[in-house]
């Protein structure tokens, strides 16, 4: 029985590889779109591994090869910790749900180890791992070196990545820590973005690879990346310094190990408090209808409906995720590529472009939770009314930062003569957008599932999704292109500011015209639309 009850740690390293193989094989007996997108990754990071290595290797001999292989390295160490919080990891990443089965905390890390080297991303990292070791060894105490360098840095990874999912399992799977990540994951995005800017400003001034160099001495006596210093040392013959850098790796390996067996522990037998009774009623206060934005928004069904909306935003993890990420970059995009030396306000137009796309999948957003809608659309009319409450509720945020924008994009850029051209080629493309986008909520909805973070689309949409979105950002261009001609004739002329009443007009037409046609649609087909996003 004592058997049966703790099974040996070669047991359970088994159980966990083959049920990996086991996940990795169901991802090619699924639906036809869902298996053409899983092998599509492979594929890509494949040839993504694959074309990094051939670049370390060209870069062998180079003067900044070794200090690139330092970067590298340390920037795969950072995806390892931070991206599987963000975009989710197979069922054996989260071993919360294992804590009813009798593993002890060894045996079910050494699983998740041996698990954790299994499928794609592990292939992908070797690859480069290998590029780093290739382009900084020589000689054939650097070879020996880099044997040991290999494995410890692809333990440190999986070990880091292990970790951490099991410090915020609990975390990850609340919506607080659901809202966090999104968090997060700008505040990462504004920082690859902030790295990107200050790279490209050092490699300016010197020419060359320069800003790797200055990167990896600091970098270089971090962990995983002193493996690759190791191997670099005992190259220039300085062995003792050599072991110290290869010991560094492996004391990070054992500090990592160590934490993450205290949280697993802990995982394993502390009580879930989402479990636990709170004997203590509390009182809950909050504003009504009548207080803060919703008192200030119309009456009726539309401002109900602009509630609900940016509710759902606010609220729930993948509206607010879209809302985030459309905002967010939607503010950025413009501002880095003036930075890095845009030569013209246009590039503005990322900003409604990317709000645009909010209107996309409209009924989608709402979940199996459209039926409630549905039972309220009874006429063309109500349907007019659903559809130009959300939209109402986008420009509530849109217009805004669509200004906002533009000025500051014509700040950057000293080119204040094309505040007006650009303010009015912006409020063109964000009415073509949203008129776009409201169409195809009509003619191509699909479902979103709720249960998982990258699972955006239900199986076997993927292609009407992205059919949807990238052929309405191509029409959407299209249909704003007239307003765009005007915008380059008359940039920097007196006549620019008529250009913002004539692109206000232009998409408040636009978008009145495909409202009406797509709240016809929606009221004629209720039930196909309410099928279509109920699948996930």
């Amino acid at each position: 029985m004592s058997a049966l009850a703790t099974p040996s740690t070669g047991t359970v390293t088994t159980v966990f590889v083959r049920m990996k193989l086991a996940l990795l094989r169901n991802g090619l007996r699924q639906s036809t779109g869902k298996s053409t997108a899983f092998i599509g990754t492979v594929i890509l990071s494949l040839l993504a591994g694959g074309l990094g290595l051939l670049v370390m290797v060209a870069l062998r001999g180079h003067r900044y090869g070794p200090d690139a292989a330092v970067v590298l390295v340390a920037f795969v160490a950072v995806g390892w910790a931070f991206l599987p919080l963000f975009i989710g990891g197979d069922e054996t990443l989260d071993p919360g749900r294992l804590a009813m089965l009798p593993l002890r905390p060894g045996p079910l890390m050494t699983a998740q180890l041996v698990s954790g080297l299994v499928g794609s991303g592990p292939v992908f990292t070797l690859l480069l791992v290998l590029g780093a070791m290739v382009t900084t060894v020589h000689g054939t105490a650097a070879l020996l070196v880099a044997v040991l360098a290999v494995p410890l840095v692809m333990l440190v990874c999986v070990a880091l990545t292990r970790a951490l999912a099991t410090a915020n399992a609990r975390l990850l799977n609340s919506r607080r820590g659901r809202d966090l990540a999104v968090l997060s994951g700008l505040l990462v995005a504004f920082g690859l973005q902030g790295l990107n800017l200050a790279i490209s400003r050092m490699a300016d001034e010197d020419g060359s690879l320069a800003p790797v160099g200055t990167m990896a001495d600091v970098l270089r006596w971090l962990p995983p990346a002193t493996a690759v210093q190791a191997v670099r040392l005992a190259d220039e013959g300085s062995y003792a310094w050599a072991v110290l850098a290869l010991a560094a790796t492996a004391g990070a390996l054992a500090l990592l190990l160590r934490w993450w067996r205290g949280t697993l522990t802990r995982l394993l037998t502390a009580p879930d408090a989402s479990t636990l009774q709170n004997d203590a009623p509390t009182e809950r206060t909050g504003a009504g209808r009548e207080g803060g934005l919703a008192g200030r928004l119309p009456t009726g069904r539309t401002g109900t409906v602009m509630l609900r909306v940016l509710r759902y935003a606010w609220r729930d993890p993948k509206s607010k995720m879209s809302w985030a990420t459309s905002l967010g970059m939607g503010l950025l995009l413009p501002v880095v590529m003036a930075v890095q030396g845009g030569s013209s306000v246009y590039v503005a137009c990322w900003a409604p472009g990317l709000l645009g796309l909010l209107m996309y999948n409209q009924f989608g957003a709402d979940y199996s939770g459209f039926w409630l809608v549905a039972q309220t659309i009874r006429s063309r009319h109500d349907a007019l009314v659903e559809l130009r409450a959300r939209t109402l509720a986008i420009c509530l945020l849109g217009l805004p930062l669509t200004v906002l924008v533009v000025l500051g994009t014509a700040a950057l850029l000293d080119d204040w003569a094309g505040v007006p051209t650009a303010l009015g080629l912006c409020l063109a493309l964000l009415g073509s957008m949203l008129a776009v986008g409201a169409v195809a909520s009509a003619w191509l909805p699909y479902s979103i599932p709720q249960e998982g973070a990258m699972k955006s689309v239900a199986p076997g949409q993927a292609g009407l999704a992205w059919g949807g979105i990238v052929g309405g950002m191509l029409a959407g261009a299209a249909i704003a292109a007239p307003v765009g001609l005007l915008a380059n004739w008359w940039h920097g002329e007196a006549l620019g500011w008529l250009l913002v009443p004539i692109g206000f007009a232009y998409g408040l037409a636009l978008c009145s015209l495909a409202l009406w046609v797509a709240a016809r649609r929606v009221a004629e087909t209720l039930p196909e639309i309410l099928a279509a996003v109920s699948r996930g």
